[in-house]
């Protein structure tokens, strides 16, 4: 469903032009990017194929980029939401389709310095030694995090704090538009479409959050020697291979189809008989 949506966002002028489906485009396309190299580096560890060490680094951090672009793109959704709605007549004025692409790129720019400056951190201190050796997976990363050098675990908790702020950024506007909106009437019925819509929204979002927590609570219980390393790698392939592909398998249904444009415009791809305006 992911390259359906992004043909109908990037194959009609009207729909591209639009903050919310660019946006919502960026999006499908980073999660719609972390699948297909997520799912090759678990082929690849399925038939025991050993990559070699550039190819494993350029591997995990493609999926690093990808996955940081999803969730600060989730993070600028949120924000133009709460733009349009708080601010409805300078809503155009504020986001133009030109100044959009701008945030975009900077989205990207910002996807790439963070895994950038960690795995150059990983790689100063020589941290990538067991990736030739082991499976290139993600869990094998989170490992050799926890048992690096200072450098590399003050660059895990800042990465996981910058996380963290994003996801906090994207509760705190959510709050904050709940309790404006309240007294307009929209959430009287449960079953309505802001209602829906809020819920669809704090769900993607628990989805988000929940890997990222279990994974900082398994790092906090290595790092004091609380589980064993082999039980922490099992919980990391738990969280990694099923926890943080849920949202990713969501996001489509639940915020691209919702879009009256999209769904209007898959219906008439698939249709058979046109109907004509008289």
């Amino acid at each position: 469903i992911i390259p359906t949506i992004l043909f109908v966002i990037f194959s009609r002028f009207n729909i591209r032009q639009e903050t919310r489906y660019m946006l919502l485009g960026n999006a499908l396309l980073s999660d719609l990017i972390y699948l297909l190299f997520y799912t090759l580096s678990a082929a690849l560890n399925a038939a025991h194929v050993h990559l070699p060490k550039e190819a494993c680094v350029l591997l995990l951090f493609l999926l690093a980029v990808a996955y940081c672009g999803g969730l600060f793109t989730a993070a600028a959704m949120v924000l133009d939401t709460y733009i349009a709605i708080l601010f409805p007549l300078r809503y155009i004025a504020i986001l133009t389709p030109s100044r959009t692409k701008k945030i975009i790129v900077l989205l990207w720019m910002c996807s790439g310095a963070f895994p950038g400056i960690f795995f150059l951190v990983l790689s100063s201190t020589h941290s990538f030694v067991a990736c030739s050796l082991e499976m290139c997976s993600v869990p094998v990363i989170l490992i050799l995090t926890l048992n690096g050098t200072d450098a590399v675990k003050l660059c895990f908790w800042l990465s996981t704090t910058v996380i963290f702020l994003c996801l906090s950024l994207i509760f705190c506007c959510y709050a904050v538009l709940y309790f404006k909106t309240k007294q307009s009437g929209i959430w009287e019925s449960i079953c309505s479409r802001a209602s829906v819509t809020f819920l669809m929204h704090n769900t993607v979002l628990f989805f988000y959050l929940f890997p990222l927590l279990a994974l900082f609570v398994e790092s906090f219980l290595c790092i004091n020697i609380v589980i064993r390393l082999q039980t922490g790698m099992w919980v990391s392939l738990t969280v990694c291979n099923v926890l943080m592909i849920l949202p990713k398998v969501l996001f489509p249904f639940l915020y691209g189809l919702r879009y009256r444009e999209i769904s209007a415009s898959l219906k008439s791809m698939v249709r058979r008989k046109h109907l004509r305006l008289v």
